[in-house]
C-alpha cells in the first residue's frame, strides 16, 4: 500500500512490498511494533497503529488552498479604503460650523469695541481737509477740539458711529484748537467752549451750533437733516457742559495743511 490510512492496521507484506511501502509514503507518525505472540503470527507480520488525534496528511494541493483562504480571509478583514484621507463626518461639520459662527461673532463683538474705543486720532484721521470741505458741494460739520478736553474724549465713539453712518454725504472736519492756524476761524464762529459743533450747508453756511456735553441724538438729527439736504437742523443752537477754549495750548504745526 502507498500510505498508512488505517487507525490500526494488521496483515502480512511481503519484504519487496514493504520496502516499496517505504520508498514511497512518508513514514507514519507514530508506528507501534507488537511483539509476536508464541503461534500467532508467522515472521514478516507488522501491526501500526496511528494515534488517536492523528489526521490524514495534508497534500499539497490542500496547503495551497488553505494559504489563499487565509489571504483572502486578512483581505476582508483590512478596510477597502486604506490609505485613502477620510472622508468628513456629520460630527466634523458641526464643529466646523460652530467655529465659524463663533468667529463671526468674535469679530463682530471686536468691531463693536473698536467703535466703543474710537479716540480724537481715529476722528482726526479720518477728518475731511477743511479747505477741501468747503469746495466739494456737500454739507459739513466742523468740529473744534483738543487733545487734552475731556468732554471731546468721552463724545468720541459717539461722533465717530454718526461719522462712518453719514461719511458718504456728508462732510467730517475736525480743527484742533491749539494750531495757530484756526485763529481765524475761532473767531468766525465765536468758538468759546469746546467741543464746538458747527454744522454748514452745501454752500458752507452756518446752519447752527451745538457746543459740550449733551445726548447723542442731538447730532444725530442735526447731521441727518443735513444729508436730507433740509433747510433748517432741529438743534441749532444748544449747549451742554464743556471745556473752555482759554485754555488751548497754542503751537504751530510742522504741515500747514494739517487740519488737526
Amino acid at each position: 500500500m502507498a500510505t498508512v490510512v488505517a487507525s490500526r492496521c494488521s496483515g502480512l507484506l511481503p519484504p519487496q512490498s514493504l520496502a516499496g511501502a517505504r520508498r514511497r509514503s512518508p513514514p507514519p507518525s507514530f508506528v507501534r511494533l507488537r511483539p509476536l505472540q508464541r503461534g500467532g503470527c508467522r515472521p514478516g507480520t507488522v501491526a501500526c497503529v496511528a494515534p488517536p488525534d492523528s489526521a490524514e496528511p495534508e497534500t499539497d494541493e490542500q496547503a495551497v488552498k488553505a494559504e489563499s483562504t487565509e489571504e483572502e480571509a486578512q483581505t476582508t478583514s483590512a478596510p477597502q479604503d486604506a490609505g485613502l484621507p477620510a472622508l468628513p463626518t456629520k460630527d466634523l461639520n458641526r464643529r466646523v460650523a460652530l467655529l465659524s459662527t463663533l468667529g463671526a461673532v468674535a469679530l463682530f463683538a471686536s468691531q463693536r469695541l473698536n467703535l466703543s474705543e474710537a479716540s480724537l486720532k481715529d476722528l482726526a484721521a479720518n477728518a475731511v481737509p477743511y479747505e477741501e470741505a468747503l469746495s466739494n458741494g456737500k454739507p459739513t460739520v466742523v468740529e473744534f477740539y483738543a487733545d487734552w478736553c475731556e468732554v471731546c474724549r468721552e463724545l468720541g465713539p459717539d461722533i465717530y458711529k454718526v461719522e462712518q453712518q453719514y461719511k458718504n454725504r456728508v462732510n467730517f472736519v475736525m480743527l484742533n484748537v491749539d494750531n495757530t492756524k484756526w485763529e481765524q476761524e475761532l473767531d468766525e464762529f465765536g468758538v468759546e467752549g469746546i467741543p464746538h459743533f458747527a454744522f454748514l450747508d452745501k454752500e458752507g453756511n452756518e446752519e447752527g451750533n451745538v457746543v459740550g456735553r449733551l445726548p447723542k441724538q442731538y447730532f444725530l438729527d442735526n447731521v441727518a437733516a443735513l444729508a436730507s439736504g433740509d433747510p433748517n437742523i432741529p438743534h441749532a443752537r444748544a449747549v451742554g457742559q464743556f471745556s473752555s477754549a482759554e485754555s488751548r495750548k497754542v503751537h504751530q504745526v510742522p504741515d500747514p495743511r494739517s487740519h488737526g
